[in-house]
């Protein structure tokens, strides 16, 4: 993965054209990368998951 493809999974995960995102370990610190300058960064919710991957929803209000 690279920040470009990041950018448009988190772009689609917001748009709502997929409903959760997959990241494997290896890719994660890219995408953190991306994830963290979005303005609405706190909007995503990541759910780890064995194997050290994490499932990505967007949500309608800011977590907190």
């Amino acid at each position: 993965m690279d920040e470009a493809l990041a950018a448009k999974q988190i772009d689609e995960l917001r748009n709502g054209i997929i409903s959760e995102l997959l990241v494997k370990k290896e890719d994660f610190p890219i995408f953190r990368a991306v994830l963290v300058k979005q303005p609405d960064f706190k909007q995503f919710r990541g759910i780890a998951q064995r194997g050290g991957h994490v499932i990505y929803h967007y949500l309608e209000s800011p977590r907190s």
